[in-house]
């Protein structure tokens, strides 16, 4: 019988956040291995969230409704009852561990990884698939992953059609604005090992840009760690120190390397980006995040159902 004929556990993996302000303390632990925070590191955490609309409460729906439309999307594709999704989270209840258990309670014996951001990298998606995998042999699940999809066709058309709505935003400074693409930052040590992430990241913002018809655009890094140790670069606010500089006046804000509305967005681009770049005399915008976009699902249930007939090897 083709793998594809019996039901397939899908753990669908993210960052996860904290679900109210009073979680904010032991989500920040977790983040930290343990190791409480400061009580400035975790006034300042609070207060990041305090300033996003609504708090932390619609960072957790988003996630949650991801996941059900990728299932609504799998039973449309491939008919219901093949696949049947679970979520489980970095640094957030219910854990990725949380996630297999279900699925070994549920008798699931085969299923697929795959987390929500689009680009591979040691340090953040290889980190996920490997706890998914160490658990799922405690439990005796066989388990293929999906490692990136970065330059799928329908998640590069669906970014495009963003990057084009938001320069639409600009009105009369279309003619005149920068696309700044963004992703969260990494450890410059990654680089030691060949990392694909910096590569991949480019690659997705080449395709979009090209897609979208956009010849004036550039990277740029965000939300690095304070660990004391080198983060990839330059951060958004140096690019937009510099671009200040050159005498540019109308920036939009893409960050392909996120797919939803959370903290590193809501307040990092949306209050922090904005409030320097205007500062500078700038004008910025961003894009809307995927969320729940049909092609951005169908790009996550092609990329599943390719790796479940790896099963079958």
């Amino acid at each position: 019988m083709s793998v594809l004929n019996r039901p397939i556990g899908v753990l669908v993996m993210s960052y996860g956040t904290p679900e109210s302000l009073e979680g904010v303390e032991a989500y920040y632990t977790h983040i930290r291995r343990g190791h409480p925070p400061t009580p400035e590191q975790l006034e300042d955490l609070t207060n990041r969230y305090r300033a996003i609309v609504g708090g932390v409460f619609p960072l957790r729906e988003n996630t949650n409704r991801q996941v059900e439309a990728l299932q609504r999307t799998l039973d449309e594709q491939a008919g219901a009852g093949r696949f049947k999704c679970y979520q489980g989270l970095k640094h957030a209840a219910p854990f990725i561990e949380d996630g297999v258990a279900a699925m070994a309670k549920d008798g699931v014996t085969e299923a697929v990884a795959i987390v929500l951001t689009p680009q591979y990298s040691s340090m953040s998606v290889g980190g996920y698939l490997k706890r998914a995998k160490e658990e799922a042999q405690k439990h005796g699940i066989r388990i293929a992953s999906v490692e990136s999809y970065h330059l799928h066709p329908e998640l590069i058309s669906a970014l495009a059609k963003r990057v084009e709505a938001g320069l639409a935003k600009l009105g009369e400074g279309r003619s005149d604005a920068l696309v700044l693409f963004s992703a969260h930052s990494l450890p410059e040590k990654i680089l030691e090992h060949n990392d694909p992430y910096p590569e991949q990241l480019l690659e997705t913002s080449r395709a979009v840009a090209e897609a979208a018809g956009v010849a004036c655009w550039q990277f740029t890094w965000q939300s690095a760690g304070q660990t004391g140790q080198r983060w990839l670069g330059p951060d958004i606010l140096e690019s937009l120190e510099r671009l200040a500089q050159e005498g540019v006046r109308y920036a939009l804000v893409a960050p392909v390397g996120f797919v939803s509305e959370h903290l590193e967005v809501l307040y990092d681009i949306d209050i922090e980006a904005r409030r320097f770049a205007q500062e500078r005399g700038m004008r910025l915008e961003r894009i809307d995040m995927l969320g729940e976009d049909p092609q951005y699902m169908k790009a996550l249930a092609d990329s599943v159902v390719s790796a479940a007939r790896e099963l079958d090897s």
